[in-house]
């Protein structure tokens, strides 16, 4: 593909997908669209991509595709499944996991790949929303020196930072390991929260105080963006980590319980007030 742009695919053009789209269109890439929502289809359609019925259908008119669906079986389902994307990906192509998943996973998914002469980019997102907007995400990648070059030239449309972090897998652990810290973070400062308020302190100031200090953290400047949404599923890939590798992280998993409740908490009138609103 030297001196060629990519013929772009996509699959799962929710929220973050949006706004990568509009980057790789606004740097002349050539987009194509696969979305179970009628509603983000035309959003992206309108920006000037194209749509495709099915994941079969896009990898016929692709050669680097981008996975954003949810979950591992939603992966398993649009790479592997019936009218899957590797049913009629071309030879040299490449599958780029932007989804958040298990190492065995995005590892296995490699396997598949590279029995149909294509190669699997472990390429999972940090930063959120905000900075998808700006073209300012993270991108951890894992994969084969060739293959990262590839994923550098699309990637770097809508990510300012990439970092190579070993073989497919490696993504996936470094976006793990990254959640993993967030959410323990997270819970801290709803625990810390509470503590505080009790006292009558102004919280807005005492956040402005720890960002000054030891206290300091990425999850506390950005706690309006924190929604505990996606952090179940992050902690269940780290205990699922955990179990394989036979350690005991009682941190971990009291985490994984305690996001639970931490979701409804951080949308109610319980969340401590750390900035303050208008």
């Amino acid at each position: 593909m030297t001196g060629k742009k990519e013929r772009v695919g996509i699959i799962g053009v929710g929220r973050m997908g949006q706004p990568m789209v509009k980057h790789m269109l606004k740097h002349g890439y050539e987009v194509t669209a696969v979305d179970v929502s009628a509603d983000n289809l035309a959003k992206v359609k309108a920006m000037g991509a194209r749509v495709a019925e099915s994941p079969a259908a896009l990898g016929n008119i692709s050669d680097f595709v981008i996975l954003g669906v949810g979950y591992d079986e939603e992966v398993n389902a649009v790479t592997l499944g019936s009218s899957g994307v590797l049913e009629t990906l071309g030879k040299g192509s490449i599958v780029a996991v932007s989804s958040t998943v298990a190492p065995d996973t995005v590892k296995a998914l490699d396997e598949a790949a590279r029995m149909r002469g294509c190669d699997a980019l472990d390429a999972p997102i940090c930063r959120g929303r905000w900075f998808a907007d700006e073209g300012k995400l993270l991108a951890l990648f894992g994969g084969r020196d060739e293959v990262v070059a590839r994923g550098r030239a699309v990637y770097s449309t809508f990510a300012s930072d990439i970092a190579h972090l070993g073989d497919v897998g490696h993504g996936q652990v470094a976006k793990a390991m990254n959640n993993m810290l967030l959410w323990v973070t997270s819970i801290g400062l709803i625990e810390a929260g509470q503590v505080a308020a009790s006292t009558g302190i102004d919280l807005p100031k005492l956040r402005d105080a720890l960002m000054l200090s030891s206290g300091k953290s990425q999850a506390l400047e950005d706690w309006d963006q924190t929604s505990f949404t996606w952090a179940l599923k992050d902690m269940q890939i780290v205990s699922k980590m955990a179990d394989q590798a036979g350690l005991s992280l009682p941190v971990a998993g009291a985490v994984k319980e305690l996001v639970k409740e931490a979701r409804r908490i951080k949308a109610s009138d319980r969340a401590p007030a750390w900035t303050r609103k208008g």
